[in-house]
């Protein structure tokens, strides 16, 4: 069993380098948002695209078992998405993200946003060659969250705490599961936000624009040494 599931991610993973090194050379910067389901995910995705479709190119993968219903959704927005239906899979893998993308209009210096299946297990170990994997947890789900799923939590750069207008009718503890998640993940990012009453959202709008102009940085400086290796090498066959 575990060398069946070593070959297994090892497969995934030359997928997902390959999907990194296509993204970079683009500089396309690509999240992985993953949660429970009911966490408001999609929600979050809708008032996310329709924000940003007018300051970034946007493309979008959808992960679900079955139906098209979240790709629909944001194929309302105006901005292209992929439905990838995984069946009894529980996780998109870096293979299908790599197909989805190549029938993408994926275009250069542009934010890729990777909305996995509803599942704080299994895509916590399959790598699809994103830039960060970003966990939404919701308040009506639970402080303890991250204990529970700690690996994914671990793997994550930013925790959403999602629906904070509900704060007023329910038990959650924000600081307890902040200190949960830190317990788990010392170094992660957390941002309180809320995809229906807008609050919190400006300050994940930015962190999805650092993202893109960092890639697009990388990007410009990935270009420049290439053509300074051209130069290089041009020189010396000149030489010759």
């Amino acid at each position: 069993m575990v060398q069946v599931e070593q070959d297994i991610l090892a497969k995934n993973n030359a997928f997902a380098d390959t999907n990194r090194r296509r993204f970079a050379a683009q500089g396309v910067f690509a999240i992985n948002l993953v949660s429970s389901p009911g966490s408001g995910k999609t929600t979050l995705l809708v008032r996310t695209i329709e924000t940003l479709k007018t300051r970034l190119a946007l493309a979008v993968v959808e992960g679900d078992q079955q139906t098209s219903l979240d790709a629909q959704r944001i194929r309302a927005t105006g901005v292209a998405a992929i439905q990838i239906n995984t069946g009894k899979g529980c996780h998109l893998d870096a293979q299908m993200v790599g197909r989805a993308c190549d029938r993408l209009p994926l275009a250069d210096d542009s934010l890729l946003l990777i909305e996995n299946v509803g599942n704080l297990v299994c895509p916590a170990d399959f790598d699809l060659g994103e830039a960060h994997k970003v966990v939404v947890l919701s308040v009506t789900e639970g402080e303890d969250k991250p204990l529970k799923y700690p690996a994914m939590f671990r793997a994550a750069r930013l925790m959403l705490v999602n629906k904070i207008d509900l704060l007023p009718y329910l038990n959650f503890d924000f600081e307890a599961c902040l200190a949960n998640a830190r317990r788990v993940n010392p170094h992660i990012e957390v941002l309180p936000v809320s995809a229906v009453s807008g609050e919190g959202l400006e300050a994940w709008f930015s962190w999805l624009e650092r993202g893109v102009g960092a890639a697009q940085a990388a990007r410009g400086g990935l270009v420049q040494r290439l053509q300074q290796r051209i130069a290089e090498l041009e020189a010396q066959l000149a030489a010759r």
